[in-house]
């Protein structure tokens, strides 16, 4: 499942974003200020972030410069009620990939969503194609040449988010936080558990592999 920031102070708006984007299946990430958001991407993975500009503690024109400085691409939509085409060239410059202003139509915010993500690369139809395979997020299940398996919900989200990035690693306590929520007790030991159970599955598959990175956690390479 995709991980969508919400970087709103204001409640009213930032419920409404988080509603619309749990209905179209993403999972939402709120962060009430800059500051705050600085400290879940470090810890969490993030696919995109939706911004307010008019935060506290840290706006969100410090937070796009500060992110893109130290190299981070993560993609950025900035939602304010700053109208001005200054607004929007100041949002611009300092490195976001999209501006919308208050309030937004809904389709639209939403398409927005769906190019910004693709754009970055990432496959946002629910289906993602490796060579002959082909992983379905709404019946969970993987297919390769007539072969079909319909995997239990976090097996499937947790290779669907592995193959989504090959060779980028994710670390045990990512992958918990993602897949298994940032407020589960589980040990971060069942992650291993589903990785071997994952290479059982597709360990004939010559498409990718799972490899672990000792200390560190997991990533799909792609072969």
């Amino acid at each position: 499942m995709f991980q969508i920031m919400v970087a709103e102070d204001d409640r009213s708006t930032a419920r409404l974003m988080q509603a619309l984007l749990s209905h179209a299946g993403y999972q939402v990430v709120p962060a009430e200020n800059g500051v705050k958001a600085l400290e879940i991407l470090d810890r969490h993975h993030i696919d995109l972030i939706v911004m307010d500009i008019m935060m506290p503690e840290m706006d969100g024109y410090a937070l796009t410069e500060l992110l893109r400085k130290n190299g981070n691409t993560i993609p950025i939509l900035m939602l304010t009620a700053k109208q001005l085409p200054a607004d929007k060239c100041r949002g611009f410059l300092a490195g976001t990939d999209d501006y919308m202003t208050k309030p937004v139509e809904e389709e639209e915010f939403l398409l927005r969503i769906k190019a910004l993500l693709r754009r970055a690369g990432i496959v946002n139809d629910h289906r993602l194609r490796i060579g002959k395979v082909t992983l379905d997020y709404d019946s969970l299940s993987v297919s390769r040449e007539g072969e079909i398996q319909t995997l239990p919900p976090k097996e499937f989200y947790l290779l669907y988010k592995l193959l989504s990035y090959p060779g980028k690693i994710f670390t045990r306590i990512q992958l918990m936080d993602e897949i298994w929520g940032m407020e589960t007790e589980t040990a971060d030991t069942t992650v291993n558990v589903h990785i071997n159970r994952l290479r059982k599955r597709f360990d004939h598959f010559p498409e990718f592999e799972i490899t672990a990175i000792r200390g560190i956690g997991y990533k799909a390479v792609i072969k």
